[in-house]
C-alpha cells in the first residue's frame, strides 16, 4: 500500500483524466510508476554498460558483426 500527497493542480488533473476515461486514479498512478521504473532501469543498464565499455571490461559490436554472427548477412 502506498499513499502519496499530490499538489492540488496535479490531483485535479488526475481526477479529470480518471473521470474522462472511466479509469481510476490508482490505475494512472500505477502506470506512471511502472513506466518510470522501466525507464530508470533502462537508463541504469545503459549507464552500466557504457561504463564497462569505457573501462575495457566489455566491447561493442558493429551491425555487420551481429548480422554475420546471426547468419543474416546475405
Amino acid at each position: 500500500m502506498l499513499a502519496i500527497r499530490l499538489p492540488l493542480d496535479i490531483e485535479q488533473r488526475l481526477e479529470a483524466l480518471a473521470t474522462a476515461t472511466g479509469r481510476t486514479k490508482s490505475f494512472y498512478a500505477r502506470k506512471a510508476i511502472v513506466d518510470f521504473m522501466n525507464d530508470m532501469e533502462d537508463i541504469y543498464l545503459a549507464e552500466s554498460r557504457l561504463e564497462a565499455v569505457r573501462a575495457g571490461r566489455s566491447r561493442t559490436f558493429t551491425l555487420d558483426e551481429v548480422e554475420r554472427e546471426l547468419g543474416l548477412d546475405s
